[in-house]
């Protein structure tokens, strides 16, 4: 065990199971429990294991001691009262076994959940070497919850909780590392952070089944999976393609191999298939709150994600017990080639219903990295500004930090003859005024009349919150758009340098209305 700068008492756990009749089973414990985990700081947390139905089981903590009986389904749970930072901890699980989890700290637990940009790893990250060589930080501590995809609940998962070092750290989400380490260099405490992100996956997937079945929103979406599910043979697919690729070597290998197929029913696209195989398996885990990265593979269906993603975050909310618990995202980068006049963007309605949400629900967030994407690589390399964006809102609405966190956002707008004058929320703060980088005057804005019929506009900034924009082709101005195309060029920001959150101004009906499956 590597020292640590904490000083604190051992914690000790005894767990005493009693015997039942001939009953021999051994009490056990899911991975997420294990040597080197973190335990949330400042709450309750929920312990939990395995045991014989009926037995006794008793928790001793310092003075603290929590009794309960294992169900008939052989589970119980105890609760620990709240702990203040520190560790290492000693905790020993005692019944006809004995499990002993050894340095065990007590600090700030976060989930980082999505698909590929979360999932993306330290050793694919910009200076990946350097990254790697000085990640020695044995107060963080990282867990990955392995892929599976099904619609059974899954109650455990094969993994293990290390300490964050140049050996441990490669294969971790880079996102959820240089998260975690921006927290742990601003508060000094120990982080613990739950990887179970899963690239490609689907927002569906994420969500609990009969919710989605309980919404005719979502009846085309069920309608299809329910035909893929009566119909697909996955047995089939995969001596069809035996079939293929043999007959592809006997002909010399000419042309491309025949792929392998994928089965959909185990895959990261099914609804509910991550919430029972990745999610379930921690939920009640204390921790402080998620961070997630998603979005993509629901860009087709944006406007249905307006409803989605804030039914994403309830239900887990609602499962994990924990209240409104903070939930911060990342918005979609600028990706796909750039666009020489204002077009309609399924990318831009995803930013959109990402945006909303925030009004939507309590304790959210949203990171703006409009400024940092890859046209031509849906992987931004740069985790790194990614998460200091997210940790920007955790430091300042979680932890108390002074400091600006917020994109600005758009407010309201009114019509000045042939301008139009728009307002955003800036916040109070100095740095929270508006700015531009690369070129003084502001761009990426569009302007349109009742036609809808959008032209590049002329902007400049006329105060700390507000937005002058026209256009000489467009003498009756009735809408605006900043930053609305998959790849935008636009400068706007804050004078702390955080981008400007793309907005529009109407609310005319978009490319992914209709979209539903």
């Amino acid at each position: 065990m590597r020292a640590t700068c904490f000083v604190s008492s051992t914690l000790i756990a005894v767990v005493s199971l009693a015997a039942c009749g001939l009953a021999n089973a051994d009490v056990k414990l899911p991975a997420i429990f294990g040597d080197h985990m973190v335990l949330q700081q400042g709450q309750a947390n929920r312990v939990w294991g395995w045991a014989e139905p009926s037995e006794s089981v008793t928790v001793s903590l310092g003075d603290q001691r929590h009794s309960a009986t294992a169900g008939a389904d052989g589970r119980w749970q105890v609760k620990l009262e709240s702990l203040p930072v520190g560790g290492p901890h000693k905790i020993t699980i005692k019944g006809k076994n004995s499990i002993e989890l050894s340095d065990v700290l007590v600090g700030e637990v976060w989930l980082c959940s999505g698909q590929s940009n979360m999932q993306w790893a330290v050793s694919q990250a910009n200076d990946l070497d350097l990254e790697i060589r000085t990640a020695n930080f044995p107060n963080i501590r990282l867990i990955t919850v392995p892929q599976v995809g099904t619609q059974e609940p899954q109650d455990d998962f094969k993994g293990e909780w290390k300490a964050c070092s140049p050996e441990t750290v490669g294969d971790f989400s880079a996102v959820g590392y240089f998260f975690g380490r921006q927290l742990h260099q601003a508060l000094n405490v120990p982080i613990g952070l739950i990887d179970n992100a899963w690239g490609g996956s689907a927002c569906e997937a994420w969500v609990r089944r009969d919710l989605l079945e309980a919404d005719d929103r979502y009846d085309a979406l069920l309608a299809r999976w329910k035909n893929t599910e009566s119909t697909y043979n996955h047995e089939k697919a995969t001596a069809a393609y035996q079939q293929k690729r043999q007959a592809w070597i006997d002909g010399g290998k000419k042309g491309n191999a025949p792929r392998a197929p994928r089965n959909p029913l185990a895959g990261q696209h099914r609804p509910a298939n991550l919430y029972n195989g990745v999610l379930r398996p921690i939920i009640g885990y204390g921790i402080r709150g998620s961070i997630w990265y998603q979005g993509e593979s629901n860009a087709g269906r944006a406007y249905q994600y307006r409803h989605l993603f804030p039914l994403m975050i309830q239900n887990w909310r609602d499962e994990w017990k924990q209240n409104d618990f903070p939930f911060y995202w990342v918005q979609l980068a600028d990706f796909r080639d750039e666009t020489p006049e204002p077009v309609e963007s399924d990318w831009a309605e995803l930013r959109e219903a990402q945006t909303m949400t925030m009004s939507k629900l309590p304790n959210t967030g949203e990171a703006v990295i409009i400024d940092i994407g890859e046209a031509h690589d849906i992987h931004p390399r740069n985790k790194q500004d990614v998460a200091k964006r997210l940790a920007r809102w955790a430091l300042a609405r979680d932890y108390g930090v002074d400091i600006v966190y917020k994109s600005a956002q758009y407010k309201s707008m009114e019509k000045q003859g042939n301008k139009i004058v728009l307002t955003f929320d800036v916040g109070d703060k100095p740095d929270g005024a508006l700015d531009t980088f690369d070129v003084r005057e502001p761009i990426g804005f569009a302007i349109a009349g009742e036609d809808k019929q959008f032209a590049w506009a002329k902007a400049k900034i006329i105060g700390r919150d507000k937005v002058e924009v026209s256009s000489n082709d467009v003498f009756d101005p009735v809408a605006v758009r900043y930053g609305w195309a998959a790849n935008p060029v636009c400068n706007l920001q804050s004078k702390a340098g955080l981008p400007a959150n793309p907005f529009r101004t109407d609310d005319w009906p978009g490319v992914t209305i209709n979209n539903h499956e």
